[in-house]
């Protein structure tokens, strides 16, 4: 008798599911897949990048590996951190090599159930909507899936940067910068 109940149960099929890697951007959740992360660290010293993008926080060195640091916060158009407020590190892999995401607050690893998943909602729009996969309903709050490769895309996105600094675009249009002398 149990053996037969045993093989109903082996051919019931199971909920697919994903882990995440879950940390806070002020009051939002957000995840990265369990596999693209490499590790969470605490706050590490930033040496700055000149001319780089403005998401672009600087460069750590991570066990004598240089990594980027790309603040999360700039990046999804979130605005700064408080004065004082040192952000955490999710150090995720990308096609590229490892990057460094500046988060306000390492949640935890979750599981949820693929059947949870939506697109994103309607209410983020402009740039930021392309960096997030999706969203799943959580108890209490959504967690919003991020596109690790397009966040790491921080050279290519001018929309974002001139929202963040105004005069960045006029500075770096393409009519000004095609009349700077080139050396060869």
């Amino acid at each position: 008798m149990w053996s037969s109940w045993k093989l109903l149960e082996d051919k019931s099929e199971p909920m697919a599911s994903q882990q995440f890697c879950t940390f806070t951007l002020q009051d939002d959740c957000f995840g990265v897949r369990v596999p693209q992360v490499q590790e969470v660290i605490r706050y590490q010293p930033i040496t700055p990048v000149p001319l780089a993008p403005v998401a672009v926080r600087g460069m750590i060195n991570l066990r004598g590996q240089i990594v980027l640091a790309i603040d999360l916060r700039r990046r999804l158009l979130l605005g700064n951190r408080a004065d004082g407020e040192l952000p955490m590190n999710v150090i995720v892999r990308t096609r590229n090599g490892a990057v460094s995401l500046l988060v306000d607050e390492i949640g935890e690893v979750i599981e949820v159930e693929e059947s949870s998943f939506e697109a994103p909602p309607e209410t983020l729009r402009g740039p930021v909507r392309s960096m997030i996969f999706g969203v799943y309903k959580l108890e209490r709050k959504l967690l919003h899936v991020l596109d690790i490769e397009k966040v790491c895309q921080v050279s290519e996105d001018a929309e974002i940067d001139s929202a963040l600094r105004p005069d960045w675009q006029a500075a770096n249009s393409a009519e000004a910068l095609a009349d700077l002398p080139m050396e060869i």
